[in-house]
């Protein structure tokens, strides 16, 4: 019985570094300004899970669906952030 205690606390703990340590939060969304240039925001949030370039604009998305940071960059500058569920 012990075993299987120390196991469920090993699965918590490794769980809390893995998810606590999320660069996708509300205090990194707060640090993005507009005009700041994409290797700044990289910086803060890491690389983009997605993006898409339209007509001289780019859109990369971090995160997911229920989770994330969308930014639109013109000219390599931010003119849009806009986030859900962090």
């Amino acid at each position: 019985m012990k075993r299987i205690a120390k196991l469920v606390v090993l699965i918590l703990v490794m769980g809390m570094l893995f998810f606590g340590c999320s660069k996708l939060n509300q205090e990194n969304y707060g640090k993005i300004e507009m005009g700041m240039d994409y290797e700044q925001v990289l910086a803060i949030i890491g690389n983009p899970d997605k993006c898409d370039e339209v007509l001289g604009t780019k859109k990369c998305v971090w995160g997911n669906e229920e989770k994330h940071i969308t930014i639109t960059f013109m000219g390599d500058q931010v003119i849009l952030p806009s986030m859900k569920g962090l």
